[in-house]
């Protein structure tokens, strides 16, 4: 007996496809709507290049979990990305709905690489650009390592 198609079914995602994040970065596409017709969560692999860093953004209404499985990243975040976390492989990073944030790589040498999950199961739905902060935090210095 085949199950029935209009039920929800078990999917593998391999990490082969990539897309270009809003963020300025390339994803390795995993469970999404747009891969499997998730509908409450997005999960994808990313790899920060050494030196590289994000555009700033925030996720409207949506609260981002991120698990560092190599490297050191430091994230600014907040009103004005006043704010700074370092995370490093094993840790696990969350951050609210709506806050603004810009992750950036700490090495010249290797990449970061983390899983990252949304409870936005679109993969660039809810993301929302800020141009401006970037501008700000480039002009305090901060610029591309």
């Amino acid at each position: 007996m085949s199950p029935n198609p209009s039920e929800p079914t078990c999917a593998v995602v391999r990490t082969s496809s990539t897309y270009e994040g809003k963020q300025g970065l390339t994803y390795f596409a995993g469970v999404s709507a747009e891969s499997v017709g998730s509908k409450g969560l997005c999960m994808h692999l990313l790899t920060i290049p050494p030196g590289g860093r994000a555009r700033a953004h925030l996720h409207e209404h949506h609260e981002s979990a991120v698990y560092v499985l190599s490297g050191e990243a430091e994230m600014w975040y907040g009103e004005g990305l006043r704010e700074r976390v370092v995370v490093g492989a094993g840790d696990f990073l969350y951050i609210p709905a709506g806050v603004p944030h810009l992750p950036a790589n700490l090495s010249r040498t290797e990449p970061c690489i983390a899983v990252l999950a949304r409870t936005d199961p679109n993969e660039q739905e809810s993301v929302v650009p800020l141009p401006e902060l970037d501008e700000s935090f480039e002009n305090q210095g901060h610029g591309i390592l």
